[in-house]
């Protein structure tokens, strides 16, 4: 009997969530190759051809946002792909990886936003909003920084490019998917694996209930917020965003917080769950799409953008609505 407990608590913990994530880079994996077998990047980029061309970016950026709309993992596997075959210099890759924040945060957004809605009803308007303001505020940016950073694009007019290009036929572009999936996805398991079973680990031996406790202790330099907000913090970076939302839905329906109060708690608890989040989910999908060193840079990049950009909107917001 503890014998099937245990077997049940690793499919459910460990094997399920680790052969779903698999089968998502794998597919995305897959995608990423067939579109790029296909010479269809640049057909992608075009999509998003004004953005690519002031901020100085390549095609292939261009393509891994757009596709970024449909599927993170594809667009991640094409910016990889770029990188490895000597596309893309590690650069424009941090800010390709930056850029595709909004269509990221857009691929989430109706889950989040029928998520909010019931538990936090005219509140989620102001949180779902800001939180997209910051998202198209750091593409943006991305856009100004690669138009003083990056070189020109002599060269780079999609509509030329794409007259060049000789389509595949279809054998031939499966096969060339085929031996490029097969590549890398030996390397997604020999890192992606132990790193999952790892934080797993970590996760079950209280490693990271510790430290969350750690965090929801020194959170007194919060002062500036109602103190019962503080329980929807603590609840954001121990628990998850469901929890805190639920716990906001009930403080808020009580009557002790008004919409200012909880929007600026949700902001100020996505903000200090960010690193946390990180470590747990973004660090073995990341270390299973590019290489180790790789993976770790993007991480700390995206997120310290991420929060720096929310920073920025909860400031805003809180003096906007003082």
């Amino acid at each position: 009997m503890e014998f099937l407990e245990t077997v049940t608590m690793l499919w459910q913990g460990l094997g399920w969530p680790l052969t779903r994530m698999i089968l998502f880079i794998s597919v995305g994996l897959l995608v990423a190759n067939i579109i790029e077998s296909l010479n269809w990047t640049h057909a992608v980029a075009r999509l998003a051809s004004p953005l690519i061309r002031m901020g100085h970016l390549s095609d292939i950026t261009g393509a891994s946002f757009s596709m970024a709309f449909f599927s993170g993992v594809s667009a991640n596997a094409m910016l990889s792909e770029g990188y490895e075959q000597g596309k893309l210099d590690g650069k424009e890759l941090i800010l390709a990886n930056l850029f595709n924040s909004l269509p990221t945060y857009f691929l989430h957004l109706p889950t989040m936003f029928f998520i909010t809605v019931p538990f936090i009803k005219g509140a989620a308007f102001a949180y779902v909003g800001l939180t997209f303001f910051a998202a198209i505020c750091r593409t943006l940016f991305i856009v100004v920084v690669g138009r003083f950073i990056l070189p020109p694009r002599t060269i780079g007019d999609l509509q030329k490019k794409l007259s060049g290009i000789k389509p595949s036929g279809w054998r031939q572009t499966m096969k060339k998917a085929g031996t490029r999936f097969v590549e890398r996805i030996r390397k997604i398991l020999l890192f992606t694996v132990p790193l999952y079973i790892l934080i797993f680990y970590l996760n079950t031996i209280g490693h990271f209930e510790a430290v969350e406790k750690f965090i929801s202790q020194y959170i007194s330099f919060l002062s500036w917020l109602n103190p019962e907000s503080l329980g929807i913090i603590v609840l954001h970076v121990a628990a998850e965003f469901t929890a805190g939302l639920a716990l906001a839905g009930a403080l808020l329906e009580g009557g002790n917080l008004s919409y200012r109060e909880v929007v600026l708690a949700l902001l100020v608890g996505n903000i200090v769950s960010s690193p946390m989040r990180a470590i747990r989910h973004q660090l073995p999908y990341y270390a299973g799409i590019f290489p180790a060193g790789v993976a770790v840079k993007l991480i700390f990049y995206n997120q310290a953008f991420r929060m720096g950009s929310i920073i920025l909107v909860t400031i805003g917001y809180y003096f906007f609505t003082a």
